[in-house]
């Protein structure tokens, strides 16, 4: 059974990936006014894709669920794939945002599903993990996508006129984060290492920092203590991309596209940043983030097309 055809759940994250990028994009076009016309050019076509993504996965995925049950239900209770679950949710709150624009009330649908979709899988995970009998070896980045992806909600959310929903999903996700990051933080350091399939995922490290910032400001305006969180983010990047120097030698699988969207709500914040910081280091410190969000994402994009056309796919 090829993950073309009946794909897991964790691909979702190609959505998050290539819409993220899309957004990121959106977002950095008022940091370089007449420079980089992204909503014309960069942005509008990459979201676009992102979008057909998504709802090709999701007619597949739905195919899966009627052939495969015991499948998906597998990827609900098993710890290791159990987090990576909420892409389905978090790529709802993207492709909501990217429609925004151009198709309101489809973006509205799509963005409130998400909502529902994600509060469904907190309770869910909660109730899991209170269960018990989940080893620390089992934990991984994934856990951030269920439990704190709705940090993601706000930036699109704002733009469909859900300022207090967002806020209260976003302080729900937002509280989560602060427990959560500590455990991988203890896994990194008394667990065995990640199997190298799965060592991307620690990637995801850098959503809560960076918009937490990111969106919290968006939600609560000025908020200057905020902005350590950026600050930590840049630095959790840059150690994250030493520590993964040898990637190219690690197996491609879907978890690889828990690279892009980390990097995408980093070049975000940082985007944030320089909107509010104008200069030109932080201008250069938004379009680095960018550049190097959008070479994770063709590197992925490109090796998954490679796999898809693989004989062996």
């Amino acid at each position: 059974m090829s993950a073309a055809a009946h794909p897991p759940i964790g691909l979702f994250g190609a959505a998050m990936g290539i819409t993220g990028l899309g957004l990121a994009a959106r977002s950095a076009a008022t940091v370089f006014p007449g420079v980089v016309r992204a909503p014309a050019y960069i942005s509008e076509p990459l979201v676009a894709l992102g979008i057909l993504v998504f709802f090709v996965l999701l007619i597949l995925y739905l195919k899966k669920i009627l052939l495969n049950v015991q499948s998906v239900a597998g990827e609900f209770t098993n710890p290791v794939t159990l987090g990576f679950c909420g892409a389905l949710p978090v790529a709802m709150f993207l492709v909501g945002g990217g429609l925004a624009p151009y198709a309101h009330t489809l973006g509205d649908v799509v963005w409130w599903s998400g909502i529902v979709v994600l509060a469904g899988l907190q309770v869910w995970v909660v109730s899991r993990w209170l269960a018990g009998g989940i080893e620390l070896a089992q934990v991984n980045g994934g856990w951030l996508i269920a439990l704190v992806g709705g940090i993601v909600a706000p930036g699109p959310g704002i733009s469909l006129g859900h300022l207090e929903a967002s806020r209260v999903i976003f302080g729900v996700s937002s509280v989560a984060a602060i427990p959560l990051v500590a455990l991988l933080f203890v896994r990194a350091l008394a667990a065995p290492p990640l199997p190298p399939a799965l060592r991307p995922s620690w990637f995801i490290l850098l959503v809560p920092p960076s918009l937490i910032y990111a969106n919290g400001v968006a939600l609560y305006g000025s908020a200057n203590f905020l902005e350590a969180l950026f600050y930590a983010g840049l630095i959790l990047a840059l150690a994250l991309l030493v520590a993964s120097r040898d990637l190219l030698r690690w197996p491609f699988g879907p978890a690889w596209w828990a690279f892009t969207f980390p990097l995408d709500a980093l070049a975000y914040a940082a985007a944030r940043h320089a909107h509010d910081h104008p200069g030109p280091l932080w201008r250069g410190v938004c379009a680095a983030t960018l550049l190097l969000a959008a070479g994770f994402v063709l590197l992925v994009l490109w090796r998954t097309l490679r796999s898809g056309a693989s004989p062996r796919a």
